[in-house]
Parts: C-alpha cells; structure tokens; sequence
C-alpha cells in the first residue's frame, strides 16, 4: 500500500532562475513531500547549471533529463542532490516512480530500466501503482501545439493504453499544460508555460491536480 503524498510536478525550466524562483516560492507554499521535475532543467546545459539547480530545492527531488538538456546534464542530475530516475524505477511511500527523459525515439518495447540494480524491461515494470515521470507527453493528452497539431508520443500512448500506470507526468509542450484522464490513468502536463507554474498534486485513494498558475 502506498502512503498519502503531496507532489509538486515542473518541467522546462530551461536554464531560467526566475523559474526555479516560481518553483522554491510554491515549495514554500505548499510544503509538498516531494519534487518531481520533468526535463529541460537546463537550456542546451552544461551540467553545473543542473547541479546549481537541484541544489537550490531544499526537498527531496526526482529528475530527468529532456531534449534540450545535453548529455552531460544527466550526470549533472546524479551528481547533485536530486534522484536522477531516467531509464530507473525508484519507490517512495509505496509508489514506483519511473523515468524516461529526453526524446522518446527507441521503441518502448526494446527500453529496459535499473531496479534494485536489476535490469527488467520497462513494460513488465509498470503497474497500477506506477508514477511514469517523461519529459515528452503521450499522443493527444496535452501535447497540441499552434494550429491544433498533436506532437506527443504514439508509443508512449500506447504503452500507457496497455499497461494503465497510476499516473503521468510529462512537459515539453509549453502551449498546452493541463490535465487529461485517460481510463485510469491521469496524465499532466506540468510545464512552467507562460500562465502556468507546474502542478500540485495530492496522491490519497484518488488523485487531485491543481495546475498552479
């Protein structure tokens, strides 16, 4: 069983200290239990500025990696005092937080993540108390972006359409944070847009999501 927990979910950050400033005054605010941010900490790296990031969260944190981040971002992640959860599963109060950062370009299928020190293919890792930190969202739930198209990842709908994870949370799409329920699975996008300062979200025997803006 999983233990009541209060979330605050960010992604795109992109380099941007007035944005983490959004992020340290919510964490005031709200005091939640943990950190959860979705990509892009940084814009085009280098680590140091992820590591001068993460630092400045004075809760516990899990990161990943998004597309614009470079590669050294993601040792930038694990070196600093956040959890670098890409391509890992990592369990806080009974719940699987598992991440896959940057672009989604592998099948889904051929993806295997760390846990416990134990390689397992992802989609034998997702259960209904699952938490899938991406930095790309799925297909059609809140990745439309100027004229209506939908730029999310179709295996990545797929996936969360078969094996039905807990929850999502995902960034990217700047134009479109927000909150989409498909069957029972909620997805969010928690994107520090331009109207938009992440979500708050309160894990209890169901989910509420308060996009903060």
């Amino acid at each position: 069983m999983y233990q009541s927990m209060k979330l605050l979910a960010v992604a795109d950050i992109h380099g941007s200290q007035y944005r983490l400033n959004l992020v340290l005054n919510n964490i005031e605010k709200y005091q939640p239990d943990l950190v959860v941010i979705c990509g892009d900490i940084t814009q085009f790296g280098p680590a140091e500025v992820a590591i001068n990031f993460l630092n400045q969260i004075p809760v516990t944190t899990l990161a990943i990696p998004g597309n614009i981040d470079t590669v050294d971002v993601s040792s930038g992640i694990s070196k600093s005092n956040a959890d670098n959860i890409h391509l890992c599963a990592l369990e806080k109060r009974g719940l699987s937080f598992i991440g896959i950062g940057g672009e989604i370009t592998t099948p889904l299928d051929d993806i295997s993540i760390q846990i416990d020190g134990m390689k397992k293919p992802l989609k034998e890792s997702i259960t209904n108390n699952t938490i899938l930190v991406t930095h790309v969202p799925p297909y059609e739930t809140q990745d439309k972006v100027f004229l209506g198209k939908y730029i999310g990842s179709k295996d990545l709908r797929a996936l969360i359409d078969t094996y039905k994870p807990r929850l999502v949370l995902s960034g990217h799409v700047h134009e479109d944070p927000g909150v989409t329920e498909l069957d029972s699975t909620i997805v969010v996008n928690c994107s520090l847009g331009k109207r938009t300062e992440g979500a708050l979200i309160i894990l209890n025997d169901h989910i509420e999501v308060t996009i903060l803006d």
